[in-house]
Formats: C-alpha cells, sequence, structure tokens
C-alpha cells in the first residue's frame, strides 16, 4: 500500500494529475496551514485568509489535469496567495470603482427618494429573487456574481458550454431586471 505522507511534492504532484484524492488530501494536510500563514500575513484577517486558502485549493483540485508542479509546493502556494490576494484587492477596487459610478448615474434622483430606499431591505429582496429563478439559472447568477467566476470557469464547474452560461445569465438579468429595474446594477455591486 502506497504511504503518501512519504511522497515527494513531484511524486504527489503527479499523482493529483491523475485525480488522486488521497494524494490532494495530503497536499491538503501538509500545506493548508503554511498557505493560510502566508495568506494572513498579507491581509491580517482570519475569514479572508481562510477563503483564499480554501478557494485556492478548489481550484487546484479543478484544474489537477493540467497542473505542472515547477518548483516544489512551498513556491506554488506562496504564489497562489500572492496572486489571490492580489485579486481580491482588484476585485474590491473595481467593485468600489462600479460602486461609485452606479450611484453617480442616480444623482438625478432627488434626495428624499433615497429617503425610502432601504439597501439592506432591497438586497434581501435580490436574494429571495436569485432563489426564485430556475435552478440553473440561479446557480450560474450567483457564481458569476458572488463567487466572481468567469464564464469559462462556470461551463467547467458545471459542465455547461459558454454559450449556454451566457443564456442562463441573459435570462437571470432579464427576470431580475423586471422587478428590479435601474437598480439592478447597484444591487449587484453589494452582493
Amino acid at each position: 500500500m502506497l504511504k503518501y505522507s512519504l511522497l515527494t511534492d513531484v511524486e504527489l504532484a503527479g499523482l493529483l494529475k491523475k485525480g488522486e484524492e488521497r494524494a490532494f488530501r495530503e497536499i491538503y494536510q501538509r500545506y493548508w496551514e503554511k498557505a493560510y500563514i502566508k495568506s494572513y500575513k498579507r491581509i491580517h484577517d482570519n475569514f479572508e485568509a481562510e477563503e483564499i486558502v480554501q478557494d485556492i485549493f478548489c481550484n487546484l483540485w479543478r484544474k489537477r489535469d493540467k497542473f505542472i508542479l515547477v518548483k516544489g509546493f512551498d513556491n506554488y502556494f506562496a504564489g497562489a496567495v500572492k496572486f489571490e490576494v492580489i485579486n481580491r484587492f482588484a476585485k474590491q477596487a473595481r467593485q468600489a470603482k462600479l460602486k461609485t459610478k452606479v450611484l453617480s448615474s442616480f444623482s438625478e434622483i432627488d434626495n428624499s427618494t433615497y429617503d425610502y430606499l432601504n439597501l439592506k431591505e432591497l438586497q434581501n429582496q435580490l436574494q429571495k429573487s436569485i432563489l426564485e429563478l430556475p435552478e440553473k439559472c440561479s446557480l450560474v447568477f450567483r457564481l458569476k456574481f458572488e463567487k466572481d467566476y468567469t464564464q469559462q470557469q462556470i461551463a467547467q464547474e458545471l459542465q455547461i458550454s459558454e454559450k449556454t452560461v451566457e443564456a442562463h445569465l441573459s435570462k437571470a438579468r432579464k427576470m431580475l431586471k423586471e422587478k428590479f429595474g435601474r437598480i439592478l446594477t447597484l444591487l449587484i455591486c453589494f452582493l
């Protein structure tokens, strides 16, 4: 019987590429804490650091068949953490910029309208409306706007074509726009 704890990084990477779940578990056990520490040192937030590491391991498993280890898992995870943190900061910056842009586009609405605007309530209504969408449509929409997946990543994850992903997103936007109108874009920013 193969003793995974005795395998080198290169051997584990080879088994991972073949879809060997026990090799993945061994990599996870060896490197989760190290990756978490690297992540936490960069962002100083426990929850976010755990999310980053979880996303990195999920991506590693999803892309295992194309995975090539160059210098060992220590280097791989150091780079993966660095780029995941950068991507998250970039996403936050894009969202902040979009929120500012969307809010400024509503400047023609008089201030008394804002008194009635309860963002939290609208967000709750949006979440309920997303759950009322057809199942696949809802799932595709949430992956796109809550998890920030690309259409290609969604297609791979759900094993459907990118055209099908596009059709689900279009249908979801149309249905949600009927309920929320122009503020849909603003609400999506706050997901």
